[in-house]
Order: C-alpha cells, then structure tokens, then sequence
C-alpha cells in the first residue's frame, strides 16, 4: 500500500494544469489523479491527447468524466426555460460548465478517497470561487490545492518548469484564449482589452461557409427540443449540437459582453455562441404565444435570479430547486415550431405554429374584430381602468402633462 497522499487534478490538459500535474507528482511527491471533466467541449482527439499528456506529466491515473447530459439536465434545459442571458447578451457559456466541472471532480475526489483537490484557476477570474465553493461544500475536509494562484506563477516560469523536466508542448502565448464549450465559446485577450475595440474576424473559431438565406425551425415540447428542421431529437445534446452545426455556418451568435465579476472588478468577454442564441430566441418567440401575461413575467423574474445564481457560484443555494420547479411548470404549454430565417452574421423571427397559440382565440382578432365584448362593454372597461388617473388627476390638475 501506498503511502503517498492522493490529489485529484482538475485536468483540462493547460497550462496551469499541466504545471500542476508535474509538480505536485515530482516536487511534493503527490499520487496524482489528473480527472478531465467533459461537460461537452471536449473533442475525441482532445481527450485522447489529454490522456497521454497525463501520464507523460507524471500522473498515476488519468479519467475523462463526462457530464454533459447532466449538464443539460441539471442547467442547461432550465435555462433554455428562462431564456437566460446575462445583460441580456451572454449565454452563460464557460460559467455555468465550471459548476459541473467542479461537481465531477469532488464527486470523484470522494470516490477514490482523495486526501487533496488541486485545479488551475488564477487569483484575479471567477473560477477560482466556483472551484473552491463547490469543494468546500461536496468535498468537505478534502485540502484545495491551487498553485498557480498562491504562488502567483507566470506563463514562462511554467513552461520554463516544464521544459526542463523534459515535458515540452506548444504553451506559445497566444494572441487570445478561448474556451470551447456545448453552450458556446468565450474568447478573452487582443482587442477586447482595449474598449474601443470590437474583436476581428481572424479573432473567431467559425466562419461563414453559407451564404444563402434559410429557414430553421425548431420544435418543442414543454420547453425542450424534440426537432431541427424536422429531423427527430430524443438526445437533446445532440439537437442542441445540429443546431449548432446549421447556425455556426452563417457565423451567428458572434458578441461581447461587459459584466460584474463574483470578486467586484468588470470584465469583458468576446463569445461566438450560435445554438445558444438561435435556441433562447426560437423558445422565446415560442413561449410569446403559448404563455398568458403574468405567466411571462414572472418567469422572466425569476429567470434572471437563476442566470445570476449561476453565474456567481451560487448553484447550490437551496432557492435554485425552487426555481427550477418554477421554470418547469412554466413550460406545461410550450409546445409547437419556432421558425428563424438566417443569413450570414444574423437572423430574424419568422414564426411559430402551435396547438397552444393564444393569438387563435375566438374570442377576438388584435386589431381586427372581437366577439367576446360589445363596444359598450369596451367602452365601460375602459371607463372603470382609467378610475384612478381620474381620481388623482382631478385632485391634482396641475400635475397634468
């Protein structure tokens, strides 16, 4: 038996993991377990690499944890729900991954009887406080390990480390660093560090290879995707991957967002996230016609605490369950096609059919004919609404516009 303490690294095959893998293995002489958890952005040939880098790091076991439908479960089909977008702009791409991320490996860390928890994030980002928040709660009394923030390491002396003990890979600085993901990619460095700059083409991962207009429709049932352009869905990562596929070719979904770190200080991402923004806005139309008035709105309020919660590392405050079954309630009559028209860099709504189409009411036509009212009962209602402006107005005149 060993006597060697065991560390699970949260292994993205980086940098700052990669450092931290060699490191604790040659320097501390950890028994390290280097875990890659795949919540969907991880291609085959990544993980393959990631695999052999393991080991050549000097790590005792490698483990691709892969949780991507419980990503979907568990956060990506509620905020489809919501339509959560952060400042009304960002899909909450890599943040809401990172929760996952960090579930698998404490999850893991258990498992295996793990005395250590090691990840790569930096001192200055949000993931740091989603690691940490998430090992303090799932993994109780598990060390946490983060020698890139306590050491306060840079990008040379890293890979100075790392040549020298005979690991060499291309850890070339580059122009922009980017997180590739199921629910988008984030792109951070270059012209996004100067705010009077916007990112350029070459700055993006996907580019536009179709150039003729078309329909996408999408179809729901209570809320979740069932089918593209009438192709057939019951794996809903997969539907959200087609969609992808289809909305990527016209390059949509390119923006950036200026927000409120967990920490306090603003920062500015670029993203490109196609199925994201194409989905939240096909839904939306959707639930435009299928939802009543105040079902909406409160939806939308709630929504918006969930993104929040999400984002800042609060996935497992005990109102999120709560939230969740709020949202799913909402979605009982949210079936039918959503229908877009894309072209290069854009789209627009074209619209929905559905059995639940509030608009088919036989009670009246917006701006057409009604039968559900009489012009006399119009006017009384209008009379009897307009009460306490009257009421107000007439005690104070002078306050009329």
């Amino acid at each position: 038996m060993s006597n060697k303490k065991k560390v699970v690294v949260a292994f993205s095959g980086g940098l700052d993991t990669s450092y931290t893998v060699m490191y604790l293995s040659k320097e501390k002489g950890y028994e390290v377990y280097a875990a890659c958890a795949n919540t969907g952005g991880f291609s085959a040939e990544q993980l393959k690499r990631n695999e052999e880098n393991a080991y050549k790091l000097g790590a005792k076991a490698y483990v691709t944890l892969d949780v991507t439908q419980e990503y979907y479960e568990k956060s990506l089909k509620f905020m489809i729900f919501g339509n959560v977008l952060r400042n009304n702009c960002y899909p909450i791409s890599v943040s809401s991954e990172r929760i996952f991320q960090a579930l698998a490996i404490a999850r893991y860390a258990r498992e295996i009887g793990a005395d250590a928890i090691a990840h790569g994030s930096t001192g200055a980002g949000n993931d740091q406080i989603r690691f940490d928040m998430t090992f303090l709660v799932m993994a109780p009394g598990v060390e946490i390990i983060t020698l890139t923030r306590d050491k306060k390491l840079t990008r040379k002396e890293e890979v100075d480390y790392l040549n020298e003990h005979g690991f060499s890979a291309d850890f070339a600085k580059l122009k922009y660093s980017y997180n590739v993901g199921i629910w988008g990619t984030s792109i951070c460095g270059g012209e996004l560090l100067d705010p009077t700059q916007g990112l350029p083409e070459e700055a993006y991962l996907k580019h536009v290879t179709a150039q003729e207009d078309a329909l996408l429709k999408i179809q729901f049932e209570k809320g979740e995707i069932v089918g593209v352009n009438g192709e057939q869905f019951t794996d809903r990562v997969k539907a959200i991957q087609k969609i992808e596929e289809i909305g990527a070719s016209y390059a949509i979904g390119r923006d950036a967002n200026v927000g409120d770190t967990i920490i306090g200080i603003k920062g500015r991402v670029g993203f490109e996230a196609a199925a994201p923004k194409l989905i939240i806005e096909a839904h939306r139309l959707l639930e435009k016609s299928t939802l009543s008035k105040w079902q909406q709105y409160w939806k939308d309020q709630v929504a918006n605490w969930y993104g929040m919660f999400l984002h800042e590392s609060q996935y497992l405050e005990p109102v999120m369950p709560d939230i969740e079954a709020m949202l799913s309630s909402s979605q009982r009559n949210v079936t039918g096609t959503a229908i877009l028209r894309l072209r290069p860099y854009g789209f627009e709504t074209v619209g929905i059919d559905s059995e639940n189409d509030l608009t088919k009411s036989k009670l009246g036509e917006y701006g057409e004919t009604q039968t559900g009212w009489t012009a006399d009962e119009a006017k009384g209602f209008i009379k009897v609404s307009s009460t306490p402006l009257r009421v107000y107005y007439g005690i104070h005149p002078d306050e009329k516009r």
